[in-house]
């Protein structure tokens, strides 16, 4: 095919879309389903009118090819564990059972049986089910679901091209199951995992499948020989089957590297590429492997993870770059737009103009569209398009947000002893054990309680004017006395004011600072049905006044105990936002650095005597590629010294990380210099507290000991089972008892229960210490 004819044929496809709906009616339908007021077949409605929704809106918007098997119940790769039969044994009979109840409980846990492991998907905010994996284990085919699916989108009469995550992906994303010996590699399953794929796409293909897509965002990582001959050998094995559909491997979050060439030469119609995030390392390797003659290259070139409008100019030109280079172009964006809102013209209190410099999922879908239309009819199809694009994007560089010279100024007067503590940690750690006086193995939560139906009233009832702020103020004051009353009672060590005025950990201060854009219906799914809306980082960050000091200084009225200022650090003010893509990433952190620096030093003047800045983000910013880590972490970890260095000694610093594999940034962990880190371990079973031992670091750590991300109550044996793991590698004079994150979505029966057990596993393990 000419690269004339190629442009021609260019049509217009996404690989995912947001699943929530316009009113998140799954998350409510789903918890429904949970709390008994929703029945099975009430669910499997929302669920099959949501798909017929998007669907809709994707083909009335001029989607030529829309995606299957992106929907799902709670995530992904969880459904894909469901399709390939690997489940559980301790869940197992609950599957059988109830297939849906199963499924929920291997997400969720039960009573009698833990949940699957969670971590972030590669780069983002959006977590997934991690598979569990043994030389026992036997994966059978079950295509139901993506059959099903398939089935309903081919009855609208719309074109279907089913969506799965790829074999070598999954099996790289998977973990040895407990019981297996750590050094159990998944990978040595491809081959008993290869037949099973192959089942189900015979079967999609038998269902009127024409084409199915493959995900492989793992190989955008540096992957071994081993693991690119795996994947030349999958895609040999499945390319090479008569029994098939068509099969387009995608690929994004990065460049494709050395396994682009592995992926070129397989017996596969077709690879999607990532031209937003590696736009030029892949146009590169495409053009040294020869190109994608005879094959459909699906051309990403819309970012599908941030909300800025694209430069169509630019996209176009790298269109038609690709032009010749494949039998057939296609228009994309670079992954799902799972991770990005649904539509940006539902926001009412973003001024006109600004809104639009915004593209959610639906903007983007026109983006795709338009860009399609023009690479195949040429630009004068598009030129009033082109012309509304090129005034969005100039009205943006010009903008006063975006550049305010006080901030400037202030960012380039920074030195490098500004991200220095004044002492050393062994000094500080004296004279934090001298003023906090705490207990061996003192204990503490990590910072936010249970948000009630009556707190989440109360804030409603302030927006929509049935209260006043005297009304709801006192509201939050008698949440937070609640909250301190429990904490002592229960004999908490270190306690938290339980952050009742905060909507998001992100979002609470990216209201209060400038620069910053608030969305009312810009949610995006981070796991199952929580939905957070990511606050969008538009311009130059300052803070005008105070945003903490008051509620924790209140806190520290009712209680001669400690009371922890709790703040959200620099990195992860970046990672949970839609981060503005006109500057360094760098130079935006330590603007926020510096805004968060006043904080901590108005908390300590008021008062405060530790302080927590919470950077759970820093292990999902980290690049997927080696070569690339070194620059981000210097900065990161300055970022996060810039936030916390401007103390006193006896000021204790705390952070917090939660659901990341922490193993290859320990020495970033290290270099933060914070004073106390808690982590993530409940469900890795203390990997955590292993991985710091064997980087011998030498401040005080925290490993969870109670998994916040199930309703599941752990019992104090059970707690103290874990603490004694964590001393297996942490001395006790450094270890400190807490849960792995955050409690805002848990109930208060389960939280209370839970503490109760925390606490009483901490005394009985003391109790076991002093006697040794």
């Amino acid at each position: 095919m000419t690269a004339k004819s190629a442009a021609a044929a260019a049509r217009a496809t996404v690989y995912g879309y947001p699943r929530q709906g316009q009113g998140r009616e799954l998350k409510k339908a789903i918890e429904g389903y949970w709390k008994g007021r929703v029945d099975a077949d009430a669910l499997r409605a929302t669920a099959t009118e949501l798909r017929r929704t998007n669907w809709r809106q994707l083909a009335e918007a001029g989607i030529h090819e829309v995606p299957t098997g992106d929907f799902s119940y709670y995530d992904h790769v969880l459904d894909t564990s469901v399709m390939v039969g690997a489940i559980p044994e301790r869940h197992r009979a609950a599957v059988e059972a109830d297939a849906l109840d199963g499924y929920f409980s291997m997400a969720r846990g039960t009573q009698d049986a833990a949940p699957l492991e969670m971590t972030k998907w590669f780069d983002t905010n959006y977590h997934y089910l991690v598979p569990e994996l043994g030389p026992d284990t036997v994966f059978t085919a079950d295509s139901t679901q993506q059959v099903a699916a398939l089935g309903q989108a081919l009855a609208l009469g719309l074109t279907a091209r089913p969506v799965l995550v790829g074999p070598v992906t999954y099996l790289l994303l998977a973990k040895p199951a407990p019981g297996v010996a750590a050094d159990f590699d998944p990978l040595t399953l491809l081959d008993r995992l290869l037949p099973v794929y192959a089942q189900v796409l015979t079967d999609l293909r038998t269902a009127g499948a024409e084409w199915v897509q493959l995900d492989e965002p793992a190989l955008v990582q540096d992957r071994t020989p081993a693991e690119l001959n795996a994947a030349a050998r999958a895609y040999r094995d499945l390319g090479g089957r008569t029994d098939r559909p068509k099969l387009l491997v995608g690929s994004y979050f990065d460049r494709l590297g050395d396994a682009l060439p592995v992926l070129a030469k397989a017996p596969v119609e077709g690879l999607a590429l990532d031209f937003t995030e590696a736009a030029a390392a892949n146009l590169d390797a495409l053009a040294a492997v020869g190109g994608l003659p005879g094959k459909r290259l699906v051309a990403g070139v819309v970012n599908g993870r941030n909300i800025w409008v694209n430069d169509l100019e630019k996209a176009l030109a790298t269109l038609g770059t690709l032009l010749g280079l494949a039998d057939r172009v296609d228009v994309a964006a670079s992954c799902s737009l799972l991770h990005v809102p649904l539509d940006a013209t539902a926001e009412r209190d973003i001024e006109p103009q600004i809104l639009r410099w915004l593209a959610f999922a639906r903007q983007k879908t026109a983006e795709i569209v338009t860009l399609a239309k023009g690479l195949g009819g040429g630009t004068d199809t598009i030129a009033a398009e082109l012309a509304a694009n090129r005034a969005d994007l100039a009205s943006r560089a010009g903008s006063a947000l975006t550049h305010d010279p006080a901030v400037r100024a202030r960012t380039a007067a920074v030195t490098a002893t500004d991200g220095r503590r004044s002492q050393p940690y062994p000094e500080r750690a004296a004279a934090q054990r001298a003023h906090l006086r705490l207990p061996l193995l003192p204990t503490t939560t990590i910072g936010s309680f249970p948000q009630t139906t009556e707190l989440r009233t109360a804030r409603a009832d302030l927006r929509a004017g049935r209260i006043d702020s005297a009304g709801y103020e006192e509201r939050i004051r008698a949440e937070i006395g609640e909250v301190i009353s429990f904490q002592e009672k229960t004999g908490l060590d270190v306690l938290v004011h339980g952050e009742a005025e905060r909507n998001d950990m992100v979002q609470y201060f990216a209201e209060q600072l400038t620069g910053y854009l608030a969305t009312q219906h810009g949610w995006v799914q981070s796991y199952g049905t929580r939905y957070v809306r990511p606050p969008i980082l538009a311009g130059d960050i300052s803070r005008p006044e105070a945003m903490t000091v008051r509620w924790t200084t209140y806190a520290q009225s009712l209680t001669a105990k400690p009371v922890k200022g709790m703040l959200t650090g620099p990195v992860t003010m970046l990672a949970w936002s839609f981060v503005r893509d006109d500057q360094p990433l760098a130079d935006t952190a330590q603007q926020v650095a510096l805004a968060l620096r006043d904080e901590v030093n108005d908390l300590e003047a008021a008062g405060t005597s530790v302080i927590q800045v919470d950077e759970p983000a820093l292990r999902e910013t980290l690049p997927l590629r080696a070569c690339d880590h070194p620059e981000y972490l210097a900065w990161a970890t300055e970022a996060f010294r810039l936030t916390t260095a401007g103390v006193r000694p006896d000021t204790q610093i705390h952070t917090h990380m939660c659901y990341a594999e922490f193993g290859d940034i320990v020495q970033a962990i290290d270099d933060l210099d914070a004073d106390v880190i808690s982590l993530e371990a409940a469900r890795s079973h203390m990997q955590v507290a292993r991985e710091l031992a064997g980087h011998g670091y030498p401040r005080e750590a925290g490993p969870g000991v109670y998994d916040i991300h199930s309703p599941r109550v752990p019992g104090a044996d059970e707690a103290a089972a874990l603490l004694r793991r964590g001393l297996e590698a942490i001395p006790a004079e450094r270890l400190w008892v807490n849960p792995d994150c955050g409690l805002k979505t848990r109930a208060w029966p389960e939280t209370r229960a839970s503490l109760e057990n925390l606490v009483t596993a901490a005394r009985t393990v003391r109790t076991e210490l002093s006697a040794s």
